[in-house]
């Protein structure tokens, strides 16, 4: 693949990054046409019910993300306990922290949040293209390798069940279209690496247990020791 192709794959993640989080303008007239870039078919429900707009948009966002609330999260679904949760957010910073990326900004959200996890390949695309018009060999298998192994054990196993879940509960929202082709688009760039994804299963998937006791009894900070 070209440089000029890569960098176009990288605009694409960033794209869907960027419409995943609250929106702060209207992306809906871009949603045609990125899918047309990717050749797969035009949405047609890109439109927000509630009207046109970034507010009818916003509205659209609280729709969504308030019904399948955990949905956006890899780790809030199917992992047994918040143990596991904890290594799966450490191997997932891990990735991010390897290629030089903290989490923070203005918009700040959990590494595993779909948004972050789909920035990250943007990164690494952008990098991928980089090495490809340098002719650095050693750099483009590092990019190459680290996108293989997060599609693998990240984002390629979930990207289809938050499509699933949004087709299911807000099946006429924009962010249904939007996590449809998201969902497709990880699974051409599996296919474009060589590899091949296991989701999960949708019949098994249960939301990951919360630590049995949230409160704070018992804390030295919350109740003083003895004396």
């Amino acid at each position: 693949m070209s440089a000029s192709e890569v960098f176009l794959r990288a605009h694409t993640y960033a794209f869907l990054a960027q419409a995943f989080l609250y929106p702060s303008q209207d992306w809906t007239d871009e949603l045609p046409e990125v899918a047309a870039s990717l050749g797969s078919r035009p949405p047609e429900k890109a439109r927000p019910r509630s009207g046109q707009g970034l507010e009818a948009l916003q509205s659209e966002h609280r729709r969504a993300f308030g019904l399948t609330g955990s949905l956006a999260y890899e780790t809030e679904c199917g992992l047994p306990n918040e143990f596991r949760q904890s290594q799966e957010l450490a191997d997932i910073a891990g990735f991010y922290r390897a290629f030089g990326l903290r989490m923070g900004g203005k918009v700040r959200e959990r590494p595993d949040h779909i948004a972050a996890e789909l920035e990250f390949l943007s990164v690494l695309a952008l990098k991928e293209a980089c090495a490809i018009e340098a002719g650095v060999v050693d750099a483009l298998e590092v990019c190459l390798s680290a996108q293989r192994k997060f599609l693998q054990d990240h984002l390629g196993r979930w990207a289809g069940l938050l499509a699933r879940g949004l087709g299911q509960t807000v099946p006429e929202s924009p962010y249904a279209e939007l996590a449809s082709l998201a969902s497709s688009f990880v699974e051409s760039e599996a296919k474009r690496l060589g590899v091949v994804l296991e989701p999960s299963d949708p019949a098994g998937v249960r939301p990951t247990p919360s630590p049995a006791n949230w409160d704070c009894e018992g804390c030295p900070v919350v109740t003083p020791a003895e004396e």
